[in-house]
């Protein structure tokens, strides 16, 4: 007989066959709920995992301005170039091989892998940058995994070391970090897009998902400066010093009628697109960062002084024999005995001692005041990083022999780029202007520092300067009359001024009848024994300027009579 027991144990099998048929039927029931879930109804989770491993924002490079000449010839170009990137983590697990990589990176393999492996946690890093499109091509069909491009974009200077100091230079980033491009960064950098991309697990982009903003080109720049004469300046002015075995030099070619600097160079210079093989001397600009002591380019303003203080004319005698000057316990010397002469013979002949008798004759701060208008001892305006102020004293030299040496040069310093803006007051009439990298449509109001009838009563003692018996006969210009004057200073050293290191100098104007260009020469510490202004500057002068005025189309003035010293007269009242 069958217990009772025996005969549930079927029954109870069968309950439980049933529940795990139920249990297997409702969980595919219950996965399939879930998926409805995660994909329909709660997919953000999923879709911002899967966003998180595929989704990137990229961003877009946006173009750099140009920066051109006057007449919109480029000085300064941004090219696209290709960028190689790695993710390291994938190139390092796929077990590819790097030798092929390393050796178009140009790169031991050893390097890339230590590369690699010490950024191993990240998902970005550059194998190297601003390559060519053909080695990019070459990298990308190696077909490594994590491996890829991006563009960029490379600053390129047409120029080359031309126009080195004048523009600059950019980073790898193309941020400006010197000259005019930092100076106008603001300006000339554009503002980056982005986009959103789709990216296989290779770190490959697939597709272009949207585009979150778009890149704004930076915006071109137009400066005053004309290249034609820029390469002019630049090749005479390092004609001159490679001759006299100089130290260095500057150039600064000014429109006296809008203060628009058309050229500016410097020796040594450096190439903007090798700058990586210049060292921190060789790029700076000198003509603005640099201060010397102008020597006798002064006299003219020390005139200026005398003749606006009513107390002298432009035929006002000075007697300065025997060619030397007791001053306190100093002497001041000529390099010859000139005798009796007025103040025209004064600048031509470069007298020290007529240059000191004036200033002592004249209020304290006559002549110090006067250089303050003109702009020496503060910076131009015109915005190029580095600039110095030169050096004038912050008060009116109190003792003799600083306001005679004053006079003539020495006690105060002047960049090449403040006293060709000084110069560029006496052509305008004496309206003082800001110098200007940029182009000019209308000329500035500017600052009248000097009575015009000084002015013009100053610039035809200039032109007496370059005349056949002056000392800066060497600065004439066939069919031009020109006005200018020589300058050369001791260089000063610890304890003194040195007797075998100079600056020579020469600044002028043409024509001289009416005056539209303004240059400034200076040749820091040329060997040998020419060294002075007149033997030195002055040719540089008279080469750049003649190709100058027949480059602008200025007409010839040599045929109009230089009015008379005698009706200049009354200068300054």
């Amino acid at each position: 007989m069958v217990s009772k027991g025996e005969r549930g144990k079927p029954e109870l099998l069968r309950w439980r066959y049933a529940l795990v048929l139920l249990a297997f039927a409702c969980l595919p029931a219950a996965l399939l709920v879930r998926a409805v879930d995660l994909q329909l109804v709660n997919n953000e989770f999923l879709q911002h995992q899967g966003d998180s491993r595929h989704l990137r924002t990229m961003a877009i490079p946006a173009h750099r301005g140009m920066v051109k000449d006057r007449y919109g010839e480029p000085l300064a170009i941004s090219t696209p170039v290709d960028s190689i990137w790695a993710h390291p983590g994938n190139l390092l697990s796929s077990g590819a091989d790097l030798a092929a990589l390393a050796e178009l990176l140009g790169m031991e393999v050893s390097t890339l892998r230590n590369r690699l492996e010490q950024r191993a946690g990240r998902e970005f890093v550059y194998l190297r940058r601003h390559v060519n499109p053909d080695l990019a091509s070459q990298v990308l069909s190696l077909g490594l995994p994590g491996v890829a491009s991006q563009r960029e974009f490379r600053r390129y200077y047409p120029a080359g070391e031309v126009a080195g100091h004048l523009l600059g230079f950019t980073d790898i980033d193309d941020v400006g970090l010197e000259g005019l491009e930092l100076s106008y960064e603001s300006w000339l950098r554009g503002r980056p897009g982005a986009k959103r991309v789709l990216r296989d697990r290779l770190g490959r982009v697939i597709s272009d998902v949207e585009q979150l903003r778009e890149p704004a080109p930076g915006r071109d720049l137009s400066l005053s400066i004309d290249r034609r004469l820029q390469y002019v300046a630049y090749r005479e002015l390092k004609r001159a010093v490679q001759a006299h075995g100089a130290r260095g030099g500057s150039l600064v070619l000014l429109d006296s009628e809008t203060g628009e600097v058309l050229a500016m160079v410097n020796q040594p210079t450096f190439n903007p697109n090798a700058r990586h093989l210049a060292g921190t001397s060789e790029r700076r600009n000198r003509a603005v960062t640099d201060s010397f002591e102008p020597g006798s380019t002064i006299k003219p303003f020390t005139v200026a002084a005398a003749l606006e203080s009513g107390r002298f004319e432009v035929d006002s005698p000075l007697n300065t024999h025997p060619g030397t000057m007791r001053v306190g316990n100093h002497t001041v010397r000529d390099i010859r005995d000139y005798g009796r002469i007025d103040l025209a013979t004064l600048i031509s002949k470069s007298s020290n001692v007529g240059a000191a008798q004036l200033a002592l004759d004249l209020p304290e701060d006559a002549v110090w005041g006067l250089l303050g208008r003109v702009g020496l001892g503060r910076v131009t305006g015109a915005g190029f990083p580095g600039e110095t102020a030169g050096s004038l004293s912050v008060e009116p030299p109190r003792s003799s022999i600083d306001r005679a040496t004053l006079s003539f040069g020495y006690g105060v310093a002047s960049t090449p780029l403040q006293l060709t803006a000084a110069y560029a007051a006496l052509a305008a009439d004496g309206v003082l202007r800001s110098p200007s990298f940029l182009r000019v449509d209308e000329p500035p109001a500017g600052e009248q520092v000097i009575s015009a009838r000084t002015a013009a009563a100053v610039r035809r003692m200039l032109e007496q300067a370059v005349a056949d018996d002056g000392t800066g006969r060497l600065a004439s210009v066939s069919g031009y009359r020109v006005a200018g004057k020589t300058g050369t200073s001791r260089k000063s050293i610890a304890g003194g001024y040195a007797d075998d290191r100079y600056v020579a100098w020469f600044a002028g104007m043409a024509p001289a009848s009416r005056p539209r260009l303004v240059m400034t020469v200076m040749i820091d510490e040329p060997a040998g024994e020419l060294h002075y202004g007149g033997q030195v500057a002055a040719p540089v002068f008279s080469e750049v300027m003649s190709a100058a005025l027949r480059l602008l189309n200025v007409s010839p003035d040599a045929d109009e009579p230089a009015p008379p010293m005698a009706a200049m007269r009354g200068a300054g009242q």
